[in-house]
């Protein structure tokens, strides 16, 4: 069965709205295999339609999820363990798109992949308050805007007074708590160039400076417990 690469002539004209097929995606992504199986190595897409590029690289990074929570000399995935890391996976994915309905897609499209692998790891042990926790997450990584201008857009594609603002997330404590920082989309492009921070780290970081070693200048810190999500705040 052919894939379908485009919704309607119209989103063509109008967006230049054309996906990429899967077999190309893995092509592409098994240039830097390396890194799409590394469950913290963080990956933007500023046009991420319905998830086409993302989703394959869930897919990768919970296959490594589950290989860093499998104790050496044992074949039982950790529960717990695994749980973490998979967050990390989710939140280590970003994307950006004009279009509001790919948008809602393309997160729904990445909850799903996760939620089947998280049953099926966890079993008995899922809890729903993570399930909460990687909705929020997805809600504030994937990002209806323009990666032109670094701005929200309305429902006409048209830009707005709100610019777009990530959150950098790390599991620092040895524990279920979770780091949140909010950078603007606009001081992270600003403090860093792809070239600098390649030559200085060896793979881009959306949350380096341009030597690679100081963070930029973030907006608000969150430090919430995963599994306790009504503690976290949710303003931008």
């Amino acid at each position: 069965m052919m894939e379908q690469q485009v919704k309607s002539r119209q989103r063509v004209s109008d967006h230049g709205e054309v996906f990429t097929a899967e077999r190309e995606v893995n092509a592409m992504l098994d240039l830097v295999k390396q890194e799409t199986e590394r469950v913290d190595s963080r990956f933007l897409e500023p046009a991420c339609g319905d998830g086409n590029f993302v989703v394959e690289i869930l897919r990768r990074k919970l296959a490594a999820a589950k290989k860093r929570a499998t104790p050496p000399k044992q074949q039982t995935v950790v529960p717990l363990e695994f749980e973490k890391q998979s967050v990390i996976a989710v939140a280590s994915i970003y994307g950006v798109d004009l279009l509001q309905d790919n948008v809602i897609a393309c997160r729904q499209r990445l909850y799903d992949i996760w939620n089947t692998e998280y049953e099926a790891v966890c079993d008995n042990e899922v809890d729903e308050a993570c399930r909460s926790t990687v909705r929020f997450i997805l809600n504030r990584n994937i990002v209806c805007g323009n990666a032109l201008t670094l701005m929200c857009v309305d429902e006409h594609q048209q830009d707005t007074r709100k610019p777009i603002i990530f959150s950098e997330w790390t599991l620092p404590f040895n524990d279920t708590r979770i780091q949140r920082k909010d950078y603007s989309f606009a001081e992270l492009m600003q403090s860093a160039t792809i070239e600098d921070i390649i030559r200085k780290t060896g793979q881009m970081d959306l949350f380096a400076d341009r030597n690679g070693e100081v963070e930029p200048i973030f907006l608000q810190q969150y430090i919430f417990d995963y599994r306790r999500p009504q503690n976290y705040d949710t303003q931008p």
